[in-house]
Parts: C-alpha cells; structure tokens; sequence
C-alpha cells in the first residue's frame, strides 16, 4: 500500500510547470476581468435528451428518482448530465439545481438524505458567514462566486434554507430563531399548513453583482519571492524561508 508521503505532491511540479500552470489561470481571469465576465456558463447551453435522461435516473435510488422526475416535469430536460448527476442552469428562480443519485445524511431539523442543490447569486458578507453555517451545515456560501446553495432532499426545504439566510443576514432573525423558525415551517408544510417560508424565495433575488473578487496581494509577494529566488542561486541550501514558518503537526514534510 502506498504511504501518504509516496502520494503525488504538489511540490512534484518543477518550476517551468509550476510557472506554465499558474500563467495560464492568471492570464484566462484577466481576459474574463476585461471582459466583464466572473464566471462562465457554457454547459447552459446545451439540453440533454429525455430518454438519455430516462435512462440515468432508472437505476436511481426512489427518493432522488422521485425529486429528480419532479424537476424534469417543472423545469424540463436538464442541461447537463452525468450517471450521478442532473444539472439544470436558470431554471426558475434558481442560479443553478442540482440533483445527486449520492446523498449526504443531515440530521436537522429531523434526519434526512441531502441531495438536491440548488444556487442563488446572494452576497454574504464575510463577518456573517459564520452565522450560516451556525445556522445550517447545509447552506453554501461562495464568497468568490457571490452564490448561496441550499442542499436538502426538497425545493421546499431549500426556499426555507435560503429565507432563513436572507433574515439572517439583515439582521432580521438570529441564529436561534432562524432554527426555530425553519422547524416550525417544515412541520407546518408537511402537514399541509401555512408555511410561507418553505413555499417560495420571500425576498427580491439578485441577478447577478453579488461577487467578492478580492483583492490582488501577488505582486508585491512576486517582488520578494524573486529576490529569495535570486539569493537562493547566490547561496544554494538558502530558500525555503518562505516555508520555514510553518511549524507543529501540520508543517510540510521535507524529504
């Protein structure tokens, strides 16, 4: 069996790769930035056919098969496909729905299978998002992307999931009653009562203009790292001051 040291590294790369690698990522994200672009779509572009989706979802277990057949009746043939996953991408109020055969077991607010996803262009600022995730390990939030995902086994659940971030985030509800509050409208909705949460999305969804680029900090790292480069070839042995900090358990293993 092969030992965790043995396993591909990313210090596997030599320079001229790791340069090469890098260079390519950097120069895509600034023609998307001059561009106006932040992100790309293409898979919504294309429909897959209903008998090639037919034919994944059959071997499916019962209740993704069920959740999956409910999408396909609403928002119709996904864009894309794969032997787990249907992907569908502007589909009603929703940035991108996602259905897995494979589930993630979630035992609030009663246990249940999470395996529908589903996104919408919302800003979280970063000093709230650890409220969300107090609130729900089950919510996703993309600070990059500017995207909060529900993922739950309903479209119900995940409009409740998303409502509850809303009032969270402007202060409307805490923590506390927002988990209150989520227990209250599943039980509601299950039983055929008035739940307006778990009914739809209660508040104005953006459409896009919800990203968090951040900041770039590398060229000032550039300018030291090349001078430690060049010291390195003056004084070989010299340059792993970069790392040398990284101390404890978790410090890089040098061979």
């Amino acid at each position: 069996m092969t030992s965790r040291q043995e396993q591909p590294q990313p210090k596997d790369l030599d320079t001229s790769e790791r340069m090469t690698t890098s260079g390519r990522a950097v120069l895509q994200g600034i023609a998307h930035e001059a561009e106006g672009e932040h992100e790309t779509e293409k898979g919504a572009l294309q429909r897959v056919e209903p008998t090639e989706v037919e034919r994944i979802i059959n071997s499916w277990p019962d209740a993704q098969k069920n959740v999956a057949r409910q999408m396909l009746g609403k928002y119709g043939p996904p864009n894309e496909a794969t032997p787990t996953k249907l992907v569908w991408y502007r589909n009603g109020p929703w940035k991108r729905t996602e259905v897995s055969s494979e589930v993630v077991a979630h035992n609030w607010p009663v246990p249940h299978s999470d395996f529908l996803t589903q996104t919408i262009d919302y800003r979280v600022p970063p000093e709230k998002a650890t409220l969300i995730a107090q609130f729900d390990g089950s919510i996703i939030v993309d600070r990059t992307k500017g995207e909060v995902s529900a993922r739950c086994d309903s479209e119900s659940a995940n409009a409740l999931g998303l409502n509850m971030v809303h009032e969270i985030v402007t202060g409307k509800r805490s923590v506390e009653d927002a988990r209150e509050m989520t227990a209250q409208n599943t039980a509601a909705y299950n039983l055929g009562r008035n739940a307006p949460y778990a009914e739809r999305l209660v508040f104005e969804v953006p459409q896009g203009g919800t990203e968090d680029l951040d900041v770039t900090t590398i060229p000032h790292a550039v300018l030291q790292q090349t001078a430690g480069k060049l010291k390195d070839l003056v004084t070989p042995g010299a340059g792993d001051e970069a790392t040398d900090r990284v101390t404890g358990p978790d410090a890089p293993v040098r061979s």
